[in-house]
C-alpha cells in the first residue's frame, strides 16, 4: 500500500486557482511611484497597465516629453506605448529565470520625460504560476542496506527541484510499493523540504534481496504537477550501525573574493562499526541550484570552495552533507555558509537625460543632465557619493536616492569658455574605495552680450594736402568677442559737420573693412585738421555698437611761392629808393617784405641778391630782407642802381619770387629826374605790351563764348531727345558727367581740373563741384606819373567762392 505525506492536508483537498490581478499604487508627491503586479509567462503585447492614467498625465505629455523607459543595466521586458499611454509586455517573462527563488520578484525601471525633465519610478511585481513540475536530479537511486539495519534507520533521499515558489512549489512526497519503509519530511529554513526514508520493518535478505520503490514529488499547483525517481534497494548482511554526525548544523563564513580551494569548514561523523563497515565517506547531497559547482567535500570531511561566489547573487548557502559508510548506512548534516561582502563592484552611472547645448544667459540652477547611480555592494560598500570639478560653474545635486542632477551654479560666458567637459566621478565608501566616471560635453550657445571694441580709444591719421579724391587715409579696426553673426562688425560714419559742412563731404568709411577714404582734395591753408566719429556695430539682435573719435591732420605741402608785399611792383610807374651820397656803411636803404602762406619750414624765407648794378655797394640780409650799404657811397657811384632780389622758401622743392628794387644815389630830386628819364621812356614798350595782352584776352573770350554756345546746344539737343523718349514711355536715365575743379581758392592751381566721381561702398551722398577760372592780379601803370616819383600799388581783384574762402595772412 503506498504511503504519502503532505504538510498541508487542507491544501490537497481544495482546488487552487491562480488569480491574475493588477494592483496600482500611484503616489503623487515629489516623485510619483506606480506599482503593478502581473503573472509570469504573459504573451508578448499583453497589457500591464495604463501608465498615463495612473500617473495623472495627458497622453500628449508623453509624446511631447519623448517619454521612454530607462531600465539601467536590466534587460527590457516592458515597453511603453506613447500613443496610448500603456505599458505592454515586450518579451515573455520567466520568473524563475529572472529571480530564481527570490521573493518578491519585481522589475524596477523609470519613466523619463523631457521639457521639463521628470522621472517616475515604476515597479512591476512578477507573480508565479505553476509552469514547472518537480524534477529529481537523478532518475534512480540505489541503496545497499544491511539486513541487520534496525527499525528507525534513516536513508537520505535526493530532493526534487521545483523552480516555482509558494503553493506552486514542491509540497509533498509519496513512496509506493513499500512495506518496510516510510517517508518523513523536514521543512528547511530556505523553503526546501528534506525527505528521509525510514526503515519501519526489518529487512530479510532471504525473503527479498532486491526491492524497487517509486518516489513521487508533488507540487500544490492547479493543475498539479509531479516528478518521480526510482529507488533500487539491495539488502546486505551485517552492517547494523549508521554514521552519526557530531553536529546537526555547522556554520561557517567565507569572503566573496576567496579563491578556489579555500577551506570553509570541517564536518565529522563517526560509525560504531569496525572494519570496512566503519569506513565513512562524505558527499554533498542533492541541492537546488549550483551548490555542487561551488563547493566540494573531501574524504576527510573538509568543505572547501570549488568555484567563484558572489555576494550580490547569494548572501548565504545551505549545504547538505551526507556521511555514508561502506554498508550504505548514512547520516546527514547541514552546513550554513555566510558570504562576506567585499567592495568588488564599482558604481554604475547611467545618463537618463542630458542637454547638448545651453545659452550663456541661462539662469542659475538650470538642469543640464539627469543620471542614476547604482552600486551592487551592500552597507558602506554600496553607499555612493558623486562630485564634479569645482573649477567649472556646475554642481551636482541629489533629490531622490540614486538619482542625481547636474545644474548650473554660476554665470556662463561663451567668450570665456565655449565648451565644458563635465566629468562626474562617483565613489563608494568601501575600503579601498571604487569609483566610476563619465564625461559630458556641453556647448555654450552665444548671446549678443559684447559690443565691438576698437583697438584704440582714439585715432589720429595724417594726409598730405592736394591729395587725390578717393585715396585711402587710414583704417579703423574693432573686434567683437561674440561669435558668428553677433561678431560681424560693420563701420558707420556718424553724422556731424566740419565748418558747417557735413563730414560725409570730407571722408567716407567702408562698412566692411573700416577703411577711411578722402572724398575731396584738402588744402592745408584752408583747414588744418578735423575730427569725426566712427561707429562699429555688430550683427546681433538687438545690435550693439561703440564709437571712436578719428582726428585727421592735414600736412602742409610746399605749394605756394613767397609773395612780395613790399616794395610793390607797379605796371608803369617807376618806384625807387633814394640813398644820399653821404650815407655811411650799413645805411638802411629799404626792406623787402614777403610772406608765404605755407607753414613750417615751407614758410621759412631767405633773401638773396641775385643781380645788382654794383654788387660792392649793397647787400641783402639773408633772414630779414634788409638792403644796406656795405661801403661808403662816393661821387663815382652811378645815380641809377637796379637791384634784383630773390626770395626763396625752405620747402622741397623750393619756391621763389623775384622783386626789382630801384635805388637812386643822389642828394637832390632834379638829379634823380634826369637819370630816370630812360625809365619813363620805357612806358612806350609797356603800352605795346598792353595792346598784345588785350588782344590775347579778346581771343580767349571769343573761344570761351564759342565753347559755352556749343555746350548749351548739346544740352538742348539731349534735353529734346530725353523728352522724345519720355513721351514714348521708354525708361530713360539721364547721365550728367561730373566736373571737378580745385575750389579752395588758394591760387596754387592755375588751371581747371576735372575729376571723376569717387565713392566708397557705403557712401550715401555725393558732391559735384564746378570749377571756374582763377582770379588774376592786374598791375596798372599810371602813364601820367612822369613828373614825380610815386609808389602805386595795384589792386588785386579777388573772386571768393562760398565754400573756399581765401585767408589773408600777414
Amino acid at each position: 500500500m503506498p504511503y504519502s505525506y503532505s504538510t498541508d492536508v487542507l491544501g490537497r483537498t481544495m482546488k487552487r486557482q491562480v488569480l491574475l490581478f493588477v494592483s496600482v499604487l500611484c503616489l503623487r508627491s515629489a516623485l510619483s511611484q506606480v506599482s503593478y503586479s502581473i503573472p509570469e509567462e504573459m504573451a508578448k503585447g499583453s497589457l500591464v497597465g495604463n501608465i498615463a492614467q495612473d500617473l495623472g498625465l495627458d497622453v500628449k505629455r508623453l509624446l511631447v516629453g519623448k517619454a521612454r523607459i530607462h531600465t539601467g543595466d536590466n534587460a527590457e521586458y516592458i515597453e511603453l506605448n506613447r500613443e496610448r499611454g500603456l505599458l505592454v509586455i515586450k518579451e515573455k517573462i520567466d520568473r524563475e529565470a529572472l529571480c530564481a527563488q527570490t521573493t518578491p520578484c519585481a522589475l524596477h525601471f523609470q519613466i523619463a520625460l523631457e521639457n521639463p525633465i521628470e522621472i517616475f519610478p515604476v515597479t512591476v511585481e512578477i507573480t508565479d504560476i505553476n509552469d514547472n513540475a518537480p524534477v529529481f536530479k537523478k532518475e534512480e537511486r540505489r541503496f545497499e542496506i544491511s539486513e541487520s539495519a534496525v527499525v528507525g534507520s534513516k536513508f537520505m533521499l535526493d530532493k526534487a527541484i521545483d523552480p516555482d515558489i509558494g503553493l506552486n512549489g514542491l509540497q509533498s512526497y509519496t513512496l509506493k510499493s513499500s512495506e518496510n519503509f516510510v517517508l518523513k519530511m523536514h521543512s528547511q529554513s530556505d523553503g526546501g523540504k528534506k525527505v528521509e526514508m525510514i526503515l519501519q520493518k526489518p529487512l530479510d535478505r532471504e525473503k527479498q534481496e532486491f526491492a524497487s520503490l517509486l518516489l513521487t514529488a508533488v507540487d500544490g499547483g492547479d493543475p498539479q504537477r509531479s516528478g518521480t525517481m526510482q529507488i533500487h534497494i539491495t539488502v546486505l548482511d551485517v552492517n547494523d550501525n549508521a554514521p552519526v554526525f557530531t553536529q546537526n548544523v555547522y556554520k561557517a563564513s567565507v569572503k566573496e573574493d576567496s579563491v578556489k580551494g579555500t577551506l570553509i569548514t570541517k564536518v565529522s561523523a563517526s560509525d560504531a562499526d569496525k572494519g570496512s563497515n566503519g569506513e565513512i565517506s562524505y558527499v554533498i547531497g542533492s541541492s537546488v541550484g549550483i551548490i555542487p559547482n561551488l563547493f566540494a567535500v573531501n574524504e576527510n570531511g573538509n568543505l572547501f570552495l570549488n568555484g567563484p561566489i558572489d555576494y550580490e547573487k547569494a548572501k548565504k548557502y545551505e549545504i547538505d552533507i551526507e556521511a555514508v559508510d561502506s554498508g550504505g548506512l548514512s547520516d546527514s548534516s547541514k552546513v550554513i555558509v555566510d558570504v562576506g561582502d567585499v567592495n568588488d563592484n564599482s558604481p554604475i552611472i547611467n545618463i537618463i537625460s542630458s542637454s547638448h547645448a545651453i545659452g550663456e544667459d541661462s539662469l542659475l540652477s538650470t538642469v543640464v543632465a539627469v543620471m542614476s547611480v547604482n552600486d551592487h555592494d551592500s552597507d558602506n560598500n554600496g553607499k555612493v557619493q558623486c562630485a564634479i570639478d569645482r573649477n567649472i560653474p556646475f554642481s551636482i545635486t541629489s533629490s531622490v536616492s540614486n538619482f542625481y542632477s547636474i545644474v548650473t551654479n554660476g554665470n556662463l560666458d561663451r567668450e570665456r569658455s565655449f565648451q565644458y567637459n563635465i566629468t562626474v566621478t562617483c565613489s563608494d565608501e568601501g575600503v579601498p574605495s571604487l569609483s566610476s566616471s563619465v564625461t559630458l560635453t556641453l556647448q555654450i550657445s552665444d548671446v549678443n552680450d559684447n559690443a565691438p571694441v576698437f583697438e584704440r580709444s582714439s585715432y589720429e591719421a595724417y594726409i598730405v594736402e592736394n591729395n587725390t579724391p578717393g585715396v585711402s587715409i587710414f583704417t579703423v579696426k574693432a573686434a567683437d568677442a561674440d561669435w558668428n553673426q553677433n561678431a560681424r562688425v560693420s563701420y558707420i560714419l556718424e553724422d556731424s559737420s566740419v565748418n558747417g559742412v557735413p563730414v560725409s563731404s570730407y571722408v567716407s568709411v567702408s562698412a566692411d573693412s573700416g577703411v577711411i577714404h578722402a572724398v575731396r582734395s584738402f588744402d592745408y591753408e584752408q583747414i588744418k585738421d578735423f575730427q569725426f566719429l566712427v561707429k562699429a556695430q555688430d550683427g546681433g539682435s538687438p545690435p550693439l555698437g561703440s564709437n571712436v573719435t578719428v582726428k585727421i591732420l592735414i600736412q602742409d605741402q610746399n605749394d605756394n611761392p613767397p609773395q612780395v608785399l613790399y616794395p610793390v611792383q607797379t605796371g608803369g610807374s617807376v618806384v625807387a629808393e633814394m640813398v644820399p651820397r653821404s650815407a655811411d656803411v650799413g645805411y638802411l636803404v629799404t626792406k623787402v617784405v614777403a610772406v608765404d602762406v605755407d607753414s613750417g619750414q615751407n614758410a621759412w624765407l631767405s633773401y638773396k641778391l641775385q643781380k645788382a648794378t654794383d654788387r660792392a655797394l649793397f647787400e641783402v640780409g639773408l633772414q630779414n630782407g634788409e638792403i644796406r650799404t656795405i661801403r661808403q657811397v662816393n661821387d663815382k657811384d652811378a645815380v641809377k642802381q637796379r637791384l634784383t632780389v630773390i626770395v626763396e622758401d625752405n620747402g622741397q622743392p623750393s619756391r621763389s619770387a623775384t622783386v626789382i628794387v630801384n635805388v637812386a644815389v643822389a642828394d637832390s630830386f632834379p638829379e634823380v629826374l634826369s637819370e630816370f628819364t630812360d625809365l619813363i621812356h620805357d612806358k612806350e614798350y609797356n603800352d605795346n605790351l598792353t595792346f598784345y595782352l588785350v588782344l590775347a584776352l579778346a581771343v580767349v573770350s571769343f573761344l570761351f563764348i564759342t565753347c559755352v554756345v556749343v555746350i548749351i546746344s548739346v544740352k538742348i539737343y539731349r534735353w529734346r531727345q530725353s523728352r522724345i523718349l519720355y513721351q514714348s514711355n521708354l525708361p530713360v536715365i539721364p547721365y550728367y558727367p561730373p566736373r571737378y575743379s580745385d575750389t579752395l581758392g588758394t591760387g596754387t592751381l592755375q588751371h581747371v581740373y576735372n575729376y571723376e566721381v569717387c565713392r566708397t561702398t557705403d557712401s550715401r551722398k555725393s558732391d559735384c563741384k564746378f570749377g571756374r577760372a582763377g582770379s588774376q592780379n592786374v598791375l596798372i601803370m599810371d602813364p601820367s606819373s612822369t613828373g614825380t616819383m610815386q609808389r602805386i600799388q595795384s589792386e588785386k581783384s579777388i573772386l571768393d567762392e562760398p565754400d573756399s574762402p581765401l585767408e589773408v595772412r600777414p
